[in-house]
């Protein structure tokens, strides 16, 4: 693929969180208000280094720094609590562009899937609640590899279940991690920022940067 032509992949694999779904902005929200409920303080700093990681990675990340003692399960469960009942009430909003995009990709005939750093379960839920989850073809999730993010087992995972070699994939993320996972996995990478601004030294793998999802979609062509 040259840089300056339209891409032209065999199928594409979305990131979820802080990519399609607005959801970053409440997990950092509700990780801290879980953990002051349980007589801690996380800081949004700390929390925002966790993004697009596997739990296992992000659990590492702030016990290192909050020490053994930090009850990372229990907060947890209440964030997820947390998390349930604010989107039980409100939705899921998506990110800016998200349907022009998958609606172009839908006219193009060019089949998606998702590779995520949650949960199965959880996941599908997200989606549902998104109202997208029938959109895509097939999922790779947090719980089916053994290595999250920053490695790149779930991608290959997600490239694998789409049917093809992963240098013939695209990749969306808006998280260093996930840019990384997709370096490592051979996936061109297209970044579309959220929350956290990806240094220079991984800034050079991505192929393509854009603003939202619908200038993503100029990027396949008319």
């Amino acid at each position: 693929m040259v840089k300056d032509e339209p891409l032209t992949p065999k199928a594409v694999i979305f990131d979820m969180d802080g990519l399609m779904l607005d959801t970053e902005r409440l997990a950092v929200t509700m990780r801290t208000k879980a953990a002051k409920e349980l007589g801690w303080e996380l800081s949004e700093e700390l929390v925002l280094r966790t993004i697009g990681m596997d739990e296992g990675s992000t659990k590492k990340i702030i016990v290192d720094f909050c020490g053994p003692e930090f009850p990372y399960d229990k907060t947890l469960e209440l964030m997820r609590e947390l998390i349930f009942n604010q989107c039980e009430k409100e939705g899921i909003s998506h990110r800016p562009g998200l349907l022009v995009l998958l609606n172009h990709l839908s006219r193009l005939q060019l089949p998606f899937g998702i590779a995520t750093s949650t949960p199965r379960e959880i996941a599908r839920w997200k989606l549902e609640k998104a109202g997208i989850l029938e959109r895509f073809s097939v999922m790779a999730c947090g719980d089916e590899v053994e290595r999250g993010k920053p490695a790149p087992d779930i991608f290959l995972l997600a490239a694998k279940r789409l049917g093809q070699a992963p240098q013939n994939c695209i990749g969306f993320e808006d998280s260093p991690a996930g840019l990384t996972a997709l370096h490592a996995a051979g996936i061109p990478s297209v970044y579309v920022k959220d929350l956290v601004e990806a240094p220079e030294e991984i800034l050079r793998w991505v192929w393509r940067r854009c603003g939202d999802l619908a200038e993503a979609a100029e990027l396949f062509g008319p």
